[in-house]
């Protein structure tokens, strides 16, 4: 999973990067508020790889004493501060232009270098885009779209996918808005293009902010490894009951479970801590992503 988050992130990385050169190259010679824009998206989403990049370097620390459960979650919070960069950075400085270039329109010189810049754009922001698609599909097995995001612990993926679908519909937007600035002579075109881009963005922001805040809080395991951890403590005559199966993703490939159970009467403590042992062992067998499991015995009320 790493592996395949890592190709995700450097196709897109080398993608926006190339990219974001061309587009203020071209923003400079024509004056095109919307390539401007372009330009500024392409050159967050690359600092946005970056930032991925460091998540998935920081996350694979060991633990220690201050953090006892690894350092997992800093891919969750990279994804996050990803999300605010978007926000804050990309949509924020593109309405900016947008609203700029609206109180003081201009004719685009030679759009024709946009559109060459543009037709460049969606050949190799496309590529980056079906490359994060095959690998998300990979990843979302037979699970509803969706359902995939909502469930998906591995934010990497669905982060660079959100950034590149974001990418192509304004790479469209901004073609569109030169494009009536040309043929229509009505220069306002240009900045509105602008304003929808930063909207796109703003909108992106705020979905991948709310998907990354779940797995920074902490959320739990996939339904069907709760059930099937349930199901399996039925086949151990120690256990008279569960009561609960608490648990806490603290990475991608990191589980924590807690289990409260119920033990059946007059039982010794070597045959407690035997049977518990084999429960563990099977647990972490059948269900690789739990690491570290915490079983809680409870005595039967009377």
């Amino acid at each position: 999973m790493a592996a395949s988050s890592k190709k995700v992130i450097y196709a897109a990385l080398i993608g926006n990067g190339l990219i974001a050169i061309t587009k203020f190259i071209a923003s400079v010679i024509t004056g095109s508020s919307a390539m401007m824009s372009e330009g500024i998206h392409s050159t967050v989403d690359t600092g946005n790889q970056l930032l991925l990049l460091l998540g998935l370097k920081k996350s694979k620390k060991p633990a220690d004493k201050d953090y006892p459960f690894g350092h997992g979650k800093e891919i969750y919070f990279w994804s996050f501060i990803v999300a605010i960069m978007i926000f804050a950075v990309g949509a924020g400085i593109s309405i900016y232009e947008g609203i700029h270039s609206l109180m003081d329109p201009h004719p685009v010189q030679n759009p024709f270098i946009n559109y060459i810049v543009l037709g460049l754009a969606m050949i190799f922001e496309g590529f980056a885009w079906y490359f994060a698609w095959i690998e998300f599909n990979k990843a979302r097995g037979e699970r509803g779209y969706y359902e995939a995001i909502r469930k998906e612990k591995n934010p990497t993926l669905f982060v660079v996918l959100f950034e590149d679908s974001a990418a192509m519909l304004g790479l469209i937007v901004a073609f569109i808005g030169i494009a009536l600035g040309q043929y229509t002579g009505l220069h306002i075109f240009d900045g509105i293009a602008s304003i929808v881009i930063g909207l796109i963005l703003g909108v992106t922001a705020a979905w991948l902010a709310y998907e990354t805040k779940g797995l920074l809080i902490g959320e739990s395991a996939d339904p069907q490894i709760v059930t099937g951890i349930r199901n399996l403590t039925k086949d151990y005559n120690f256990i008279d009951g569960v009561n609960e199966v608490l648990t806490m993703h603290m990475g991608p490939n990191y589980i924590l479970l807690n289990l409260s159970v119920n033990l059946k009467d007059k039982m010794n403590v070597s045959n407690v801590e035997e049977n518990i042992s084999t429960l563990t062992s099977r647990i972490k067998k059948e269900y690789p992503l739990v690491k570290r499991v915490f079983v809680e015995a409870e005595e039967n009320n009377p």
